[in-house]
């Protein structure tokens, strides 16, 4: 898990899966009588599958990016303001939305709270992980702030300042726990014989700076970042070195 209170998929995570049966997503959206069924099981309280809209609601939905020149004010607004704006229903406008930008559009959904985070993160068999890929600083706008501050956050918020877990407990289910789940013996811990993957950071300052509003905004507190025994990153700036490796777990199968 990550420490937040917002998860991020697309905005077709607001359609009954069905919808996307078959690749006819677009078809479907575009057909007045196949949209009107989507638009009656989106409002439903109670669904077999996950109805992230109802879940949320539109005021916690956030969109995130958008590319048609139509649609380019829509970025970092919530559906009910797009809604608002366009004068339509919400849910005609999470499906003009995805219609008009051919994707399934990038968007944050505010769903937890706090508390249970808390309680989920002092879980014993809980590991810790970024859900996220990799982005450059360099690049503008919105993404969700956990592809920056996933770890610095439970370090700074969860540890030193709620005490929710000792920092041994949080580095384990950062560390060792993950590499065990994921049966990748060679990592994880400070061994004689394994990859030297090793992050040096000031448990004092330790902290996450990115937001939702801001993202692109690296964390405080972390003096070295180690990757196979190489500094790769110094007082936070890039040395420039790029000794990773892509790691696969026993599963992995080259396909002929």
């Amino acid at each position: 898990m990550y420490p937040y209170t917002a998860g991020a998929t697309g905005l077709t995570a607001c359609f009954p899966p069905w919808t996307a049966a078959d690749g006819k997503l677009f078809d479907n959206l575009a057909d007045p009588a196949i949209r009107a069924k989507i638009r009656a099981e989106m409002a439903q309280q109670e669904t077999e599958w996950e109805n992230m809209g109802m879940l949320a609601g539109p005021e916690n939905i956030l969109i995130v990016a958008t590319n048609r020149p139509e649609n380019r004010g829509f970025a970092g607004k919530r559906l009910s303001e797009i809604a608002q704006m366009q004068k339509k229903d919400w849910r005609d406008a999470a499906m003009d939305l995805v219609l008009t930008e051919r994707r399934r559009v990038e968007t944050i959904y505010f769903l937890m709270t706090p508390e249970n985070l808390a309680v989920q993160l002092k879980q014993p068999w809980i590991k810790v992980g970024t859900d996220s890929a990799g982005v450059n600083p360099e690049t503008g706008g919105l993404t969700h702030p956990r592809s920056y501050g996933t770890f610095p956050r439970i370090l700074c918020e969860f540890v030193r300042e709620k005490q929710v877990m000792p920092f041994e407990e949080a580095i384990r289910k950062m560390t060792s726990a993950t590499a065990r789940r994921l049966s990748i013996p060679d990592r994880g811990l400070l061994l004689p014989g394994l990859y030297a993957d090793v992050v040096v950071f000031d448990p004092q300052t330790i902290a996450d700076v990115a937001t939702y509003e801001k993202p692109h905004q690296l964390p405080t507190g972390i003096r070295y970042v180690i990757v196979n025994g190489t500094v790769v990153m110094k007082d936070g700036v890039h040395t420039g070195a790029k000794p990773g490796k892509a790691l696969r777990g026993p599963g992995y199968a080259v396909a002929n």
